[in-house]
């Protein structure tokens, strides 16, 4: 059987709210219909409903005021915006703020239904995934924050790859909460119990790494004055992390992968292998398969890897996330730094909303533990995340020197504790430097690799990275 569903028809048409009584009613849906947005508001104060029609305009508030009261009051109601002009203002507009989706009159009848249906499994998931994220808040001490269509497929992900043991690989840059995402998948995992071992490969001498991971027997080499266990031996019965996998070097990869097929790890200067049962959680910030195309990367060690990929979107993706991410910080921190109540001024919101994170949830976090430490009022106001870059900040738009901008960037790195300082200026110079020959080349890789100076594979592997969109591609 179909779960029925709550719906509010708000209309000032007498026809328009008779056919979606008729239509949602048949299907054993209950509605309750009103003719303007007074009456919609205070059906919606007496009365919880699961979806709700409104009409664009309508006698009192209209149709996206009362989405934006909604979103205002935190209610999880799905919005349907009616309107009786397809354009594409209104469409954007309406989705913007955050409707399920809208109908044009004149409308069908087939129109509505699905409407319901997708409300419907909107509200499921939702549920599903606040219960996931108390599960892993409780069991970690940490909460997965988000509600954008990228972030609910990482959750759902989670939720399904915790009841298994194949690796997982997670994809997306640094500061997005990779190795938080490891720790959510261990949590609800049947290995919850057992203990989580982080690896940052890119943080350890490439000399140390191998003992790092696989252990080695005292004298196996200069300082090696006692044996040790490794990581892997360490992880036993629980998670690794492998943490920017895509640094390690290529000799130590065949290791590696030789340790994942047979289960088995050998100790530096050791002949006697012992079994380790460890589920493996990769992360890295490099496109892999890029990487893998220069031979920088075993084929094979990302097939053994990537048997389930997560992709975690960076900040700037998922701007929508920025005020809940605020607030979350806000709740986690303000006691524990300053021991008052501080609140965001509106235009605060919309001002770090507006920013580009090059350093994603980790540079954000950062930030506002800053304001809390130097904030003069209880509200923080725009002024006390001035030492924020400016995101307009380039060449073109602002007249600043090369040397300006790498400046500003290594000063804002330096205050908010960033590392990979030589990663992100190039990323940050790099963007815009392709972007523009491949819009003077029409889109063509050939003649855009000849103009850089640089080879089409390395071209292609910055495009790739870059996340730059190739004028003509569809």
């Amino acid at each position: 059987m179909n779960a029925l569903a709550r719906v509010l028809v708000a209309d000032d048409e007498p026809s328009i709210r008779f056919v979606l009584r008729e239509t949602l009613e048949a299907e054993g849906h209950h509605v309750v219909d009103v003719a303007s947005g007074d009456d919609a508001l205070a059906a919606l104060a007496s009365d919880s409903f699961d979806l709700a029609f409104f009409d664009i305009r309508m006698p009192g508030p209209s149709g996206l005021e009362l989405l934006d009261q909604i979103q205002a009051m935190g209610s999880n109601v799905s919005v349907v915006i009616i309107t009786a002009q397809n354009t594409f203002e209104n469409a954007v507009d309406a989705m913007k703020r955050g409707a399920l989706d809208y109908l044009v009159k004149p409308f069908s009848t087939e129109e509505v239904l699905p409407l319901v249906e997708k409300a419907i499994r909107a509200r499921a998931l939702e549920t599903e995934v606040r219960a996931l994220r108390r599960e892993v808040g409780q069991q970690t001490g940490e909460r997965l924050v988000g509600h954008c269509a990228a972030m609910l497929d990482v959750f759902k992900t989670i939720g399904r790859v915790s009841r298994s043991d194949v690796p997982v690989l997670v994809n997306g840059e640094s500061g997005t909460g990779k190795e938080l995402i490891a720790r959510a998948i261990h949590a609800a995992s049947p290995r919850g119990d057992g203990p989580f071992v982080a690896v940052n490969a890119a943080a350890i001498p490439r000399d140390l790494l191998e003992s790092e991971l696989f252990g080695h027997e005292r004298g196996a080499f200069t300082g090696a004055v006692e044996s040790r266990i490794g990581r892997f031996r360490e992880a036993a019965g629980g998670t690794l992390f492998l943490d920017e996998i895509g640094d390690m070097p290529i000799d130590l990869q065949a290791k590696l992968l030789r340790v994942l097929q047979s289960n088995e790890v050998t100790p530096v200067g050791g002949r006697k292998s012992e079994r380790v049962d460890v589920r493996i959680v990769a992360a890295t910030h490099r496109d892999l398969a890029a990487a893998v195309e220069t031979n920088a990367f075993r084929e094979d060690l990302l097939y053994r890897l990537r048997v389930v990929p997560v992709e975690v979107p960076p900040l700037r993706e998922r701007r929508e996330d920025i005020p809940t991410l605020m607030d979350h910080f806000l709740d986690r921190y303000d006691e524990e730094l300053t021991g008052g109540s501080h609140a965001f001024a509106r235009e605060t919101v919309d001002r770090l909303a507006a920013h580009a994170w090059p350093g994603n949830v980790r540079e954000l976090e950062n930030a506002i533990k800053r304001a809390l430490v130097l904030a003069s009022s209880d509200v923080l106001t725009p002024e006390d995340f001035s030492f924020l870059a400016d995101d307009r900040r380039s060449p073109e738009a602002t007249g600043a020197t090369l040397a300006e901008l790498v400046q500003d960037e290594v000063e804002t790195a330096l205050s908010e504790g960033r590392a990979e300082i030589y990663r992100n200026i190039l990323a940050e110079l790099e963007r815009p430097l392709i972007e523009k020959v491949l819009e003077r080349t029409g889109g063509n890789q050939i003649k855009a690799a000849a103009l850089l100076g640089i080879n089409r594979n390395t071209l292609r592997k910055k495009i790739s990275e870059l996340h730059i969109d190739v004028p003509g591609r569809t």
